[in-house]
């Protein structure tokens, strides 16, 4: 079952209420093929649990190691994998495309 953006945002309010640090990925660029569209989202905790998703897999344990990162640090990144990227063979993103995404924490 696939959560809808409307889960994952109250998903991300109630584990901010219970005192969690919480980092937000949204897709906002993709060029090709990619596996998921604009505006797709993925919430990420300080333990790396999780919930939605940004390329249906291919890069997600990437993403979600940077919104670790980013959840201590308090700065957002913008995160790119593309098949001209070796990173992104090195995550699975073998798919042709290119995929920006936007990860900040969540107050």
């Amino acid at each position: 079952m696939r959560s809808t953006d409307a889960d994952i945002l109250a998903t991300a309010e109630s584990w901010r209420r219970a005192g969690r640090g919480v980092a937000l990925a949204t897709v906002v660029e993709t060029w090709g093929s990619a596996p998921r569209p604009v505006g797709s989202h993925l919430i990420v905790d300080q333990e790396g649990r999780f919930l939605g998703s940004v390329s249906g897999g291919c890069v997600e344990g990437a993403v979600i190691s940077e919104a670790v990162e980013v959840i201590a640090g308090g700065k957002p990144r913008l995160l790119e994998f593309g098949v001209a990227d070796e990173t992104a063979w090195q995550v699975g993103l073998s798919c042709g495309g290119r995929i920006k995404v936007y990860v900040e924490p969540i107050d």
